[in-house]
């Protein structure tokens, strides 16, 4: 047996989320059925980097999964995308070690967030329309305040059962490119909403409800409540996970 890693792109717009739930299309089940196929009816196992939600995207999901396939490990995508959905694509594949795990092995992910200024027919389920004028200067030296060390507890979903909240921010940065921005924050970890609920935090800096000195106290607090609301999930793209053992030759930066 081989263990194969891969990057998966997709547009989340018509899943219920990645993992497999009772009701609803999701990414890996998906993923999974199209590898049986492959497979001639022989059940396999994806493992994921993490989940995504409902209406979330992904330009560099990682996964792994074992197979006793003489596939070459470049071929998989050429192998496994004529069986999936148009809306999931492996962009790379390569063999790794047993001991590599999509998930327990990560030294940290990059998340971006787009939103639109202008509304864009063709940004629909892509990017999150903000129709006011926003002060980007405001809320790029708020997001200055979120890259460090703390307690992201204001930062997370009241419903999540995760006990250690502490993560570390090493990006949090907003590039404007015409009527788009883009904010990115790059990390060793987050929690259940967080980069949603920073954003929209930083949305209402830019709209002037809250100032760039008010995000200390919003972290201090360590209370959901102080922070804004969780921005929507169409904006929302997993860029890219990142691990001790090079892969894919660290394309998805």
């Amino acid at each position: 047996m081989q263990r194969i890693a891969c990057k998966v792109e997709y547009i989340g717009t018509s899943f219920a989320g990645y993992q497999v739930q009772p009701n609803g299309r999701t990414v890996q089940e998906e993923l999974e059925r199209a590898l049986t196929k492959l497979h001639r009816g022989t059940p396999v196992k994806v493992v994921a980097s993490g989940r995504t939600d409902a209406g979330v995207h992904a330009v560099g999901q990682v996964i792994h999964f074992d197979s006793a396939m003489s596939i070459p490990e470049d071929r998989w995508p050429k192998a496994l995308n004529p069986l999936l959905p148009a809306d999931i694509r492996l962009a790379a594949s390569q063999h790794v070690s047993e001991t590599f795990h999509a998930r327990f092995t990560t030294t940290g992910k990059q998340y971006r967030y787009k939103v639109v200024t202008q509304e864009d027919v063709f940004m629909r389920n892509r990017a999150t329309y903000v129709p006011v004028s926003l002060n980007l200067e405001a809320m790029r030296e708020a997001a200055q305040g979120i890259v460090g060390t703390y307690d992201f507890s204001s930062f997370c979903a009241a419903n999540t059962s995760v006990q250690d909240k502490v993560r570390t921010v090493t990006r949090c940065e907003i590039i404007q490119g015409g009527r788009e921005l883009e904010f990115i924050l790059e990390g060793n970890g987050f929690l259940y909403n967080m980069v949603r609920i920073a954003v929209g935090t930083l949305l209402e800096v830019g709209t002037g409800k809250r100032s760039p000195a008010d995000m200390e106290g919003i972290i201090a607090a360590e209370d959901r409540s102080a922070a804004g609301k969780t921005a929507p999930a169409d904006g929302l793209y997993l860029w890219s996970v990142m691990y001790a053992e090079p892969l894919f030759q660290q394309a998805q930066k």
